[in-house]
């Protein structure tokens, strides 16, 4: 079994981040370490209120245990950082990788068109470098402009700018680029994967609904079936299929988090039919 160590927040309540990465990645067959960047009593999106705890002075640390005694990961899976935790990060991508170790990257930093509370307008820049050495960057169309340090165009547009947009994202330094909440008609929604060579993409219908931690779904059900052998444009195909699910299965008045415990099963179904095909 192989081992993906994932580095973001843990939100107490909110089902995102690490408590959606834990049990994802798991649900892939994949074992599934965690270091926190933080702990948040609850997420930011929604809420009245949040206490936030930064744990980036613990980083050094556990490194320095991990070394201690030989610990080492196959993947690494990174969310929602801040600033200060990109060079940790990378030296720990450093020391603590097995040869030939990937690293997903999701850029988790904005939506809708600006930055998520907390980052100041300079933060893309660093999540830039994070970027840089990923074998799969996952942004969204906000964090991709964010990243090119241009302004987000969420409608309106063409095969031509996606196309210009993950390019851009290759150049860099993301060796594949897969990204989200791509539309070219208001009845459907999905990403485009690229590998430095071909776009592929892929759509849903669009469901009426919008949930906190979908991209947190997205994310980790890609790298999970990226480590168990999936293609980048199947691995995104299932992760949306997964989303889907999920949204699906999550009450109306379930404001704050989506029911992706109810689309395990489909994860766990979908890539065992993948090895017996």
């Amino acid at each position: 079994m192989k081992r993906l160590l994932t580095i973001q927040d843990v939100s107490c309540v909110g089902q995102c981040s690490a408590t959606v990465a834990l049990p994802v990645v798991s649900a892939c067959g994949v074992e599934c370490a965690v270091l926190p960047s933080a702990v948040l009593s609850n997420h930011t999106g929604g809420f009245k209120s949040w206490t936030f705890c930064d744990l980036t002075p613990e980083m050094p640390k556990i490194e320095a245990e991990w070394k201690k005694n030989g610990v080492a990961f196959d993947a690494f899976y990174t969310g929602y950082v801040c600033a200060n935790q990109i060079d940790p990060i990378l030296s720990i991508m450093s020391s603590a990788a097995k040869p030939g170790a990937l690293k997903f990257v999701d850029p988790a930093m904005a939506d809708n068109g600006k930055l998520y509370a907390g980052f100041g307008e300079d933060f893309p820049k660093d999540m830039a470098r994070l970027v840089g050495v990923a074998d799969y960057a996952l942004p969204n169309l906000t964090e991709a402009a964010l990243l090119l340090g241009e302004k987000p165009v969420l409608t309106g547009y063409d095969e031509a700018h996606v196309e210009h947009v993950v390019k851009g994202l290759h150049a860099l330094g993301a060796k594949n680029v897969v990204l989200t909440g791509v539309s070219f008609d208001s009845g459907e929604l999905g990403s485009a994967t690229y590998d430095g060579r071909d776009i592929v993409y892929d759509f849903n219908p669009l469901l009426r609904c919008q949930s906190h931690g979908t991209g947190d779904v997205f994310a980790a059900t890609f790298a999970g079936a990226v480590m168990r052998g999936l293609s980048a444009a199947e691995a995104a195909a299932l992760a949306a299929d997964v989303v889907c699910a999920a949204i699906e299965a999550t009450a109306e008045d379930h404001w704050y988090g989506v029911s992706f415990e109810s689309a395990l099963p489909l994860i766990v179904r979908r890539l065992s039919q993948t090895e017996e095909a």
